[in-house]
């Protein structure tokens, strides 16, 4: 393949893995199990950035493993809904074709993990996205490196990645323990988020094992991965009776940080802005279905107000789900509006005429002011789409 024996964009591809192998000290590469791609948005690559994947593609170049996509910068069926222009939409649409042409399927998403490439524990994967990164390496016990868009995409063409870093068992033990106060009290995914976001701002980098949290399902575990990596540069955690890699570790020794209510509200102060909030969006990491669900069940009855917007963000597999059971359009009827192959991170949102923005994860709340130069604010999931509803309100989950 190095050689050109498989032709030009196999070639490419195994050229920047060999220079990342060799800048790493990596002594071989090792086969992948699947891979996930970033760099999808228009907004983010531009013109030279879909230039070069069409030029990937021309060179008839094919993943060789089960590869799907980050969010693009908009819902393909509804994007003149999100104010996104006809020239945005037509060279996103041109990055989208040059994927597929290589064999990508079109899945735009950061939670692969449900719909369909869900790596087991063990394998080798190369994925991109960090909240997916996150919760590959801790959640289902995958192994994987913080890649890029590039590299990913060379790995899937390739079907193999440098063996360094989190691909060996020994890069993937815990470094510090974050004790998690009991006053922290974490009972919503929100508060995972908040602790995530807390934790990466005092610990940095590096694998945190978590003790002091007594049980956490998917949702929580899922936004907590993307706050962890947005705030520091955090690929995996441990959690003790939680994640597969937590028994064994070894603790002695290792630097003890306790994050508590304190610093909990200090990253919440941190991700909140003055004013009054006029859109509502929900779904960083893509919302699960049971997500979805909450969201039909805080609506039911209620309208958004003039001028206020509520906006969900989905994956194509989990809307075609919810839509079969209601969700979407008990959402729709309240006047909110589910996406779906993008987000609030990577759209055009400056675009949607909005300009606060209050959301439950402070990754969104984190990125969104400097992608979008919209402001943000973080709340609780029934207090932010109860701030968007006529009369205001919380509601109940």
């Amino acid at each position: 393949m190095l050689a050109g024996g498989e032709g030009q964009g196999v070639q490419k591809a195994m050229q920047l893995l060999t220079a990342l192998g060799e800048v790493f000290g990596a002594e071989r590469l090792v086969p992948i199990t699947s891979a996930q791609i970033a760099g999808v948005s228009y907004g983010n690559i531009g013109d030279a950035g879909m230039e070069l994947l069409e030029d990937w593609a021309r060179s008839g170049a094919r993943v060789r493993v089960a590869t799907t996509l980050n969010p693009a910068g908009m819902d393909p069926e509804r994007w003149r809904e999100m104010g996104v222009g006809k020239d945005y939409h037509d060279k996103q649409l041109r990055i989208i074709k040059a994927f597929t042409r290589m064999g990508v399927r079109a899945t735009c998403t950061c939670t692969p993990y449900l719909v369909g490439n869900l790596p087991k524990r063990g394998e080798h994967i190369a994925w991109s996205e960090s909240s997916a990164i996150g919760y590959a390496n801790s959640v289902l016990g995958a192994m994987t490196n913080r890649e890029g868009g590039p590299s990913a995409l060379a790995a899937a063409l390739a079907g193999r990645t440098p063996l360094y870093g989190l691909h060996i068992k020994e890069k993937r033990r815990a470094t510090v323990v974050v004790g998690v106060d009991g006053e922290a009290g974490l009972r919503t995914a929100f508060d995972f988020s908040v602790l995530g976001y807390a934790v990466g701002r005092a610990v940095g980098s590096g694998i945190p094992f978590f003790e002091g949290i007594g049980r956490a399902d998917q949702d929580r575990l899922k936004i907590m991965s993307a706050a962890l990596a947005a705030s520091g540069g955090i690929a995996m955690f441990h959690i003790r009776g939680v994640t597969p890699e937590a028994r064994g570790q070894r603790l002695a020794g290792l630097e003890k940080v306790i994050i508590g209510r304190r610093e909990m509200e200090e990253a919440r102060l941190r991700l909140t802005a003055d004013g009054s909030p006029d859109l509502a969006c929900i779904g960083c990491p893509h919302c699960s279905i049971g997500e979805l669900a909450d969201i039909a069940r805080l609506v039911m009855g209620r309208r958004v107000a003039d001028g206020k917007g509520l906006w969900v963000w989905t994956s194509r597999g989990v809307y075609a789900r919810a839509k079969r059971r209601g969700y979407v359009s008990a959402i729709e009827a309240a006047g909110g509006r589910v996406f779906t192959d993008t987000c609030m991170v990577v759209c055009p949102l400056e675009e949607s005429g909005y300009t606060h923005m209050i959301t439950n994860s402070c990754k969104a709340a984190h990125y969104v002011p400097s992608t979008t130069k919209l402001k943000a604010t973080v709340a609780e999931l029934h207090e932010a789409v109860g701030s968007v509803m006529e009369g205001g309100g919380s509601g109940c989950v």
